[in-house]
């Protein structure tokens, strides 16, 4: 007999995964307070599914994956008076190749809405307004005009079209959009005047076609006692449990 202990077991009786080296494990805990979520598995990884999906990157951090080259387009929101504090501007900062600035992208915004205000008076809102920075491409969601915040409707309209700009060209993806949750330039508000749940913005964005991936706000980091997923659509579980049934 051999004079080696056994394995730890896991849960199910399987020999348990190390993550981290040494005393890792036990070391970090998860803390009793500070920012924290809990990702809850759905599907099964061991099978390939071709169903169409948005992926939520909890955890990641937008600004270096879209600097580090992980995407080739984003989605944003811009409007025509003021995006200094909006994820546009900060990428303008981030990459110096662009010729694009802060200023520059606020003053298009600005002969867009003029042009549409004098020739396409009747078309439907959002429009979308592409940004080349070089390496990356921004479809920015301009914001409706005489407002000052986004819909759902808007968001439904807006990532339509940006789903058919995005149809076959691969030269486009991987794609990925901010929440346009917690935004202070262009906020998006649903029709009670306050801010939308997380799930009716993914709604939103995959029935209008949307595939990619989702960056929710770093504000809902911190839900220690709500699992969430990483993936949508949901798993038909969750309605289930919304209507009542185990």
């Amino acid at each position: 007999m051999s004079s080696k202990a056994n394995p730890a077991k896991g849960p199910s009786g399987t020999h348990a995964v190390r993550l981290y080296e040494g005393d890792g494990d036990r070391l970090v805990e998860v803390p009793s307070e500070g920012p924290k979520v809990t990702i809850l598995p759905s599907g099964d990884p061991r099978t390939a599914n071709a169903t169409r999906r948005i992926r939520i990157m909890w955890g990641h951090h937008l600004l270096d994956d879209v600097v580090e080259g992980h995407y080739r387009t984003l989605i944003c929101g811009v409007n025509d008076a003021d995006n200094s504090h909006g994820v546009l501007g900060e990428i303008l900062k981030l990459i110096p190749t662009s010729q694009w600035t802060l200023a520059s992208a606020t003053s298009y915004a600005k002969v867009f809405r003029s042009a549409v205000n004098v020739h396409a008076k009747e078309d439907r809102e959002p429009y979308v307004l592409k940004f080349d920075l070089d390496r990356l491409l921004v479809l920015a969601l301009l914001r409706p005009h005489g407002r000052d915040h986004f819909t759902l409707e808007d968001i439904y309209r807006g990532f339509r079209t940006v789903s058919h700009m995005l149809d076959g060209r691969a030269d486009r993806t991987p794609v990925a959009t901010i929440s346009f949750l917690g935004a202070k330039s262009n906020r998006l508000l649903d029709h009670n005047g306050r801010e939308p749940s997380s799930e009716a913005v993914l709604k939103a964005m995959y029935d209008a076609g949307y595939q990619g991936d989702f960056y929710p706000p770093v504000s809902a980091w911190d839900f220690p006692h709500t699992g969430v997923f990483a993936r949508y659509p949901f798993p038909q579980g969750v309605d289930r449990m919304r209507e009542g049934s185990s």
